[in-house]
């Protein structure tokens, strides 16, 4: 007689489960014995039937396998922890470029705009926005080169009165003169005395020698 296929459900009746149960426990145990052998495989089974009943079978130390077995849970489970953390890493990084991405894109849409491009689709209020924000602009380009042009006039006068206390003290170390357009008062105001004599010239008489 062929077998029937067995269907993957608990066995209600009471008698029949612990006959299958008494059967495949035998099988699993003889599989088990068969593999560490065959194979030279360390193998550890453990089985408790609906009682709490124990049965167990191990090719080596079942302690020893059992701690070799949670040693190996740990570092896997410390690898996948790992595993997650970087994925998780990856995945912020992922969404902080997109997130960038979509920043520099809104900062490249509205440089545009301030030059005057891409201005198609603006509304009345986007348009008024934007050129409140020029005005904004221009009005602290205009304090700041403001600002330069005092500072830079500032020191052009500091430097001109430098190079004039620079000179003075120049002409009172070597001893020099006073330019002509210095002069004193006293010689402005001089006065040139000349001879005035109305008349015919006089004639001189040549002698001879």
């Amino acid at each position: 007689m062929v077998r029937g296929k067995t269907q993957m459900k608990r066995i209600e009746n009471a008698a029949s489960r612990q006959v299958t149960f008494s059967k495949r426990r035998n099988g699993l145990l003889k599989k088990a014995f068969e593999l560490s052998v065959l194979c030279d495989a360390e193998v550890a089974l453990i089985i408790f039937s609906t009682r709490g009943k124990l049965y167990e079978f191990s090719s080596a130390s079942m302690s020893k396998t059992i701690e070799r077995y949670e040693k190996r849970e740990k570092d896997n489970t410390g690898i996948n922890n790992k595993l997650a953390a970087v994925d998780q890493n990856t995945q912020n990084e992922k969404e902080d470029a997109q997130s960038m991405a979509k920043k520099i894109e809104l900062l490249e849409n509205s440089k545009q705009k301030l030059l005057g491009n891409g201005l198609e689709p603006c509304s009345l209020n986007e348009l008024n926005q934007l050129e409140t924000n020029l005005e904004r602009s221009l009005s602290r380009i205009r304090e700041r080169k403001n600002l330069l042009f005092r500072q830079q006039i500032e020191k052009l006068k500091q430097e001109e009165k430098r190079l004039e206390e620079e000179n003075a003290n120049l002409r009172q170390t070597c001893g020099m003169k006073p330019s002509p357009w210095s002069t004193s008062t006293e010689e402005e105001t001089m006065e040139v005395e000349t001879e005035l004599f109305i008349g015919p010239p006089e004639r001189r008489r040549i002698q001879n020698p």
